[in-house]
């Protein structure tokens, strides 16, 4: 996902709920081994409709990625986005002056 405006608001928005942002912050420890729908529930002691509707919310901002392992649903935080998300918040920092690399990395996971 191309990191813009539109794309910016819609991950702050969906990062904008307590319940989101703890589910993408688990997501960010668990790597990439990700989590089941049941281990993130109970790690967070969150109902599974209501962490069905936030999981949605997030898939639909690009911030996670759901992938299934037989009968199994893994979702993963999806790093890439995270970072340009970052960058796009802090491109023009510094009043213009370029004061992180262009190629730094926020997060290696």
């Amino acid at each position: 996902m191309t990191m813009d405006e539109n794309n910016a608001i819609k991950a702050l928005a969906a990062l904008a709920q307590p319940n989101r942002l703890r589910i993408f912050r688990q997501l960010v420890v668990a790597g990439q081994d990700g989590m089941t729908p049941g281990t993130l529930g109970d790690a967070l002691a969150v109902a599974p409709a209501t962490l069905s509707f936030h999981l949605k919310e997030l898939l639909n901002s690009g911030l996670i990625l759901q992938e299934r392992d037989g009968r199994h649903l893994i979702y993963r935080a999806q790093v890439e986005n995270m970072n340009g998300l970052l960058a796009y918040l802090t491109d023009n920092c510094c009043q213009g002056e370029p004061c992180l690399e262009v190629t730094t990395v926020i997060c290696k996971c």
